[in-house]
């Protein structure tokens, strides 16, 4: 791009995370469909919200109504639905928010193009690696089914390859243990890399 300069303003994300009091960082939940990402970072939004924190949860099945209404399910869809999803969340990062997005994500290539944009402390890769056995028995929305019987093609999982992480900051298999224990072992991280100070940790005890 030509004649194009990147306007730095009085106020940056610095200042804008000293006024929330918090970290700004981008969680980014990868797995198969099925795996528990949405409903894990769902229920990890809730206790920060909870807890007085700046959070924003970008979820794979609500941008396709809107940010990326226009993009279908073809491998270059599938990569500018991401690509932008990285920028929204990018820019939501410099606001100072906590984002949470949960997407399938099956490339390694993918989720460290996103990884790239970021600095290193601002990026927690999260490997919901509930096995596909299990992810076929929940089966929420019928897609395994359809998939099994050719009606989708190029299902991750199924028809199409799922690249999990080599060394993700987090691993959680939602098949073991219960959703509040799973919860406060992504809040045990965050107040370990400090994302969440020792005082706001108190009230996500």
């Amino acid at each position: 791009m030509t004649n194009i300069v990147w306007h730095q303003h009085p106020v940056d994300q610095a200042a804008r995370a000293e006024q929330k009091g918090q970290n700004p960082v981008l969680l980014w939940f990868t797995g198969l469909s099925g795996a528990g990402k949405s409903t894990l970072a769902g229920a990890l939004e809730r206790a920060l919200f909870e807890a007085g924190f700046h959070t924003y949860l970008l979820d794979g099945d609500n941008v396709r109504h809107g940010l990326c209404k226009d993009l279908g399910f073809t491998v270059e869809d599938r990569d500018e639905n991401l690509r932008r999803v990285g920028e929204v969340a990018k820019l939501m990062v410099d606001a100072g928010l906590v984002v949470l997005s949960a997407f399938i994500s099956p490339t390694r290539e993918e989720r460290d193009s996103i990884r790239a944009r970021f600095p290193a402390s601002q990026f927690i890769e999260v490997h919901v690696s509930t096995p596909l056995s299990v992810c076929e028995q929940r089966d929420p929305k019928g897609l395994y089914v359809k998939a099994r019987s050719g009606e989708i093609s190029n299902f991750t999982g199924i028809s199409s390859p799922y690249e999990a992480p080599l060394a993700a900051e987090l691993t959680i298999d939602t098949s073991k243990g219960d959703l509040a224990t799973q919860v406060r072992a992504l809040i045990d991280y965050l107040t370990a890399i400090n994302v969440i100070n020792a005082d706001k940790a108190k009230a996500l005890a």
